[in-house]
């Protein structure tokens, strides 16, 4: 998960009147045209109520204060403004009313506003520190492996939703899990908070992974509604040379392997359903053990990713992503794909989107074949 992230909190009731200070200025300068229009042209009560769009404005870049300086100056302006184009007292009189009505109105807006302003910093530092606690930072070294993650949550003010993902290392070697949960909002979180702190525990106690992915069966049957469940993919590495993968109704795996630098989609030789909807058909999930060898490379995903769709509603072609930009550092690789990804949909994601790379490293000197100059290479093909 890419750690940079923008703080929104607020530090003290200083926030409203910030704008006064260093805030735009194009409400003074709205007003300023408006008085040189009227010096120019001398007409007087014509352009007068203009004056009202400078505090109108003020509203939506200054606080309170800022708004009050904004139709004061105007005020003053347009009084003796008034004046001077000899304007009847009565009519100059209902003008600067007017002007002072829309003052004290979007003075309160921008009150508002800034009440606004500071509850959503609120919801959003809960939100980070909630993201932190339920989606940990991932080191760049887990066990024997190189790491990276990258995590977008499709609700930008948020930060958080239903997609999961967590690695750890366990006395019976790493192990690691990618999943999306049915649905959005609070609820999708929810359920990934538990699907994730049932793993972490199991995935210390249970030396067999097939039991880590009952233990989170069980849990979910206990928790979930009818409709709900998780689709996810378990891995783990209980000795050298060999990775394990559970695949319970998720997206085959990426496998990349160094010897080729080929991408090979892990398709599960027994399909599973997905967490917490076991108990509605006769199907298990299967254990799927695959060498793993030094410089050898496994993407975990969530549909988020894949089924992205650019202007034209094409999906973004993941496998092709990675056989470009592979390489033997997962963080680079991750940042290439992120990167191409958002370009793909044109900046925003449109549902939650996880990846999580692991690398064996190669001995001192290896690397990663890479494809001849423009050729890729998919499962073990030129293209």
């Amino acid at each position: 998960m890419n750690q940079a992230r923008h703080r929104g909190a607020v530090h003290g009731p200083t926030h409203l009147f910030r704008p006064v200070v260093a805030g735009p200025l194009l409400p003074v300068l709205i007003v300023l045209v408006v008085v040189l229009v009227d010096l120019a042209g001398g007409a007087g009560m014509i352009w007068l109520p203009l004056l009202a769009a400078g505090p109108a404005l003020s509203a939506s870049t200054n606080g309170p204060r800022g708004v009050l300086y904004v139709g004061l100056f105007a005020a003053l302006l347009g009084g003796l403004l008034g004046i001077r184009d000899g304007v009847p007292a009565h009519e100059l009189m209902a003008v600067l009313s007017a002007l002072a009505a829309v003052t004290l109105a979007s003075g309160l807006a921008s009150a508002l506003r800034g009440r606004r302003e500071r509850v959503l910093a609120a919801v959003r530092s809960v939100a980070e520190a909630a993201q932190h606690a339920l989606l940990k930072p991932v080191p760049e070294i887990v066990g024997p492996f190189q790491t990276a993650v990258r995590y977008s949550a499709a609700a930008a003010e948020a930060r958080i939703g239903g997609d999961l993902y967590a690695l750890v290392d366990t006395p019976y070697g790493v192990r690691l899990i990618v999943g999306d949960v049915r649905g959005k909002g609070l609820p999708a979180v929810s359920t990934a908070a538990l699907v994730l702190g049932v793993f972490r525990e199991a995935a210390y106690d249970e030396p067999d992974l097939l039991t880590v992915v009952d233990r989170i069966e069980r849990s979910l049957a206990r928790n979930l509604g009818a409709d709900d469940f998780v689709t996810a993919v378990v891995a783990g590495y209980p000795r050298a040379g060999q990775l394990e993968v559970v695949n319970c109704g998720h997206a085959p795996p990426l496998l990349v392997r160094a010897a080729s630098a080929a991408v090979t989609a892990v398709e599960s030789p027994r399909p599973a359903p997905p967490l917490g909807l076991r108990a509605l058909t006769d199907e298990t999930p299967g254990l799927q053990v695959l060498p793993f060898a030094d410089g050898d490379q496994l993407l975990l995903y969530t549909d988020g990713v894949t089924e992205a769709r650019d202007h034209g509603r094409a999906f973004y072609p993941l496998a092709e992503g990675l056989a470009r930009h592979v390489s033997d550092e997962p963080a680079r690789t991750l940042d290439a794909l992120h990167g191409e990804l958002l370009a793909h949909v044109g900046g925003r994601l449109h549902d939650d989107a996880a990846l999580l790379l692991i690398r064996k490293p190669t001995a001192v000197g290896q690397g990663i074949p890479q494809p001849a100059p423009g050729e890729l290479l998919l499962n073990d093909q030129a293209i």
